[in-house]
């Protein structure tokens, strides 16, 4: 409902920026203040702005797809266009505040392109360079030392860690075989994906047949494992936000199968002991725990009945109850959720929100990885982040 709300705002901001967008090209070149030349701006603009209600009511099919896509590009730019003309109306007011500046320049033609050149050539440029890092996919390495043997285990524990990879409308089957292809080179132990595997929609994928035959070729001496985050729910989704619901909301059955169907373990609050060597446990998502859980466990819980002189693993979507799981003798605690951010400035905002928003932190005994994960959530873009694998050498001592 939230999105409902929002929509006047939507609608004046884009009024807005629209009539800023369309002094500058006027300023440029006299064609744009023919009728023509304006209407053809203004319904292109449109169709943009519109893009997000478009695909959000076309039924399932290779336009909406497509309609999809166009939108999530859109909101990226949409977000930079607000930030650049945002600041340059700012600069603009400050500027006609101050008695040295002429303020003849201010309002000149020339003036005026000068401003939305600038604004964009801005625009443009760290758009293009969001969609572009968005699709690249990086290796990211971490060494740490549990306190405890793992018999059995000759040398390392090498775990490639991926979250958050929201499969659907933005990444598509030819990601997947990327990062298939990075993690085997790696010839990893073990896998784990920190949830958020799907972006609310089973509709939304490519071709789910095709993609659980891409995942089944992932290769580990101890197999895949796997927890569901706040977004591998089936629920509708506008421009990020989603409805309010009396129902529980909760995984696709067809989500789950897909998952069994590429040989991935999914784990809901629930561990299992690998090889008698070490523990794997995958959390329920704090938010969302989903089908058949009502209240997740807690840290303490989790732990019980475990032989505690065997390393614990724990795979958790959201990196929350650090302290608690540190307490309760998790030895490495594997996280995804906040995408570092994704797109800058939110990057500092999850900075102030999370303890460790992305990377490496130790807690008592407890290493914390958060990886920025893989795919992204509406906006194709990353800009200030990276999409990553990250390596894990776990030494026992």
């Amino acid at each position: 409902m939230v999105a409902v709300y929002l929509s006047p705002l939507y609608v004046l901001w884009n009024i807005i920026q629209l009539v800023w967008i369309m002094r500058w090209m006027q300023a440029c070149h006299g064609i744009f203040r023919t009728v023509t030349a304006r209407t053809i701006v203004v319904l292109v603009y449109m169709f943009f702005a519109g893009s997000l209600l478009i695909a959000f009511f076309l039924p399932a099919s290779p336009l909406q797809r497509l309609m999809k896509l166009i939108s999530n590009y859109w909101l990226g730019v949409l977000l930079y266009m607000t930030l650049v003309i945002g600041a340059a109306l700012i600069l603009h007011f400050i500027l006609y505040r101050v008695s040295f500046v002429h303020k003849e320049a201010l309002f000149s033609t020339r003036g005026s392109v000068i401003a939305g050149t600038i604004c964009a050539v801005l625009v443009i440029s760290v758009s293009l360079y969001g969609i572009i890092n968005a699709r690249t996919i990086r290796m990211t390495r971490y060494a740490v030392t549990v306190d405890k043997p793992c018999a059995g285990l000759d040398g390392p524990l090498r775990i490639a860690l991926v979250a958050d990879l929201h499969l659907g409308y933005n990444i598509s089957n030819g990601s997947m075989k990327k990062m298939v292809e990075k993690i085997n080179a790696e010839e990893p132990d073990l896998v784990v994906i920190a949830g958020d595997i799907f972006d609310n929609q089973y509709e939304a994928l490519e071709d789910p047949e095709e993609l659980a035959q891409i995942l089944s070729r992932l290769k580990s001496r101890y197999g895949v494992y796997a927890c569901y985050g706040n977004h591998d729910i089936e629920e509708p989704i506008l421009a990020g936000f989603t409805f309010s619901s009396d129902k529980k909301k909760q995984s696709d059955p067809r989500m789950d199968e897909l998952l069994k169907k590429a040989d991935i373990r999914l784990l809901r609050d629930e561990g299992v002991l690998v090889d008698d060597m070490f523990y794997v446990y995958g959390r329920a998502d704090y938010e969302r725990p989903g089908r058949g859980i009502e209240v997740r466990k807690t840290p303490a819980e989790i732990t019980q009945g475990m032989d505690m002189e065997k390393p614990v693993l724990v795979i958790d979507h959201e990196p929350r109850e650090l302290q608690e799981l540190a307490d309760a003798g998790v030895d490495l605690d594997l996280c995804g959720h906040t995408h570092d951010g994704q797109m800058f400035p939110a990057n500092i905002i999850t900075d102030l929100k999370w303890e460790n928003s992305c990377g490496y932190l130790k807690k008592g005994n407890m290493h914390n990885i958060v990886t920025s994960g893989i795919g992204v959530f509406g906006p194709f873009m990353r800009v200030g982040t990276k999409s990553e694998i990250c390596m894990i050498e776990v030494n026992f001592s």
